[in-house]
């Protein structure tokens, strides 16, 4: 409980301190493209719990509902290349921290049409934990192109989880050229 309290006052932290940032990339967003400057999406939380998912849009409005690796380059709009390499995009995931549907760190959370990672995930305990705005796998180069290789670092995450091992992913996704763990 310490553990979940201490994250919802970080991200409440998090939220107030970043807020002018995420207000002016908002605006960037909307003042370089058509449609809302936050995207909800249905993702698929902690016990298989959907939950909607909260971003900057990065990409064009009518653009599908995909997963990053199978959308098009030209889907992602100048303003979003931006916020994807600062990883500006995921700061209103705070609010999912906050609202305890998310964790700092953890599985990142999949769409619910990718079925061969939930299943993937599903028979390795995965989904005993909260999805994360970074994770094991992501600071290691592994994305949610080959689900299984996913799968298998989300459950070593699983296995090995400890407040030092989120600091050194932490670490390693806020700071470049920190080695992942």
């Amino acid at each position: 409980m310490l553990l979940r309290l201490t994250e919802a006052s970080i991200a409440l932290i998090g939220l107030v301190v970043t807020s002018p940032l995420v207000l002016a990339a908002a605006l960037a967003v909307r003042g370089t493209s058509p449609g809302p400057a936050v995207l909800v999406q249905q993702r698929v939380g902690r016990h298989e719990t959907p939950f909607r998912c909260l971003k900057l849009r990065t990409m064009w409005k009518d653009t599908r509902a995909v997963p990053t690796h199978e959308a098009a380059v030209s889907a992602v709009t100048p303003v979003g290349r931006f916020l994807r390499r600062t990883k500006l995009d995921e700061l209103p995931q705070l609010w999912n921290v906050l609202r305890g549907e998310m964790s700092f760190v953890g599985p990142r959370p999949c769409l619910p049409t990718q079925e061969t990672l939930i299943a993937a995930r599903r028979a390795r305990g995965v989904y005993a934990l909260r999805p994360g705005i970074t994770g094991l796998a992501q600071v290691r180069g592994v994305d949610m192109s080959d689900p299984e290789a996913l799968a298998v670092i989300d459950a070593e995450y699983l296995a090995k989880r400890s407040v030092a091992l989120d600091l050194r992913i932490l670490l390693a996704t806020l700071i470049p050229g920190v080695p992942a763990p």
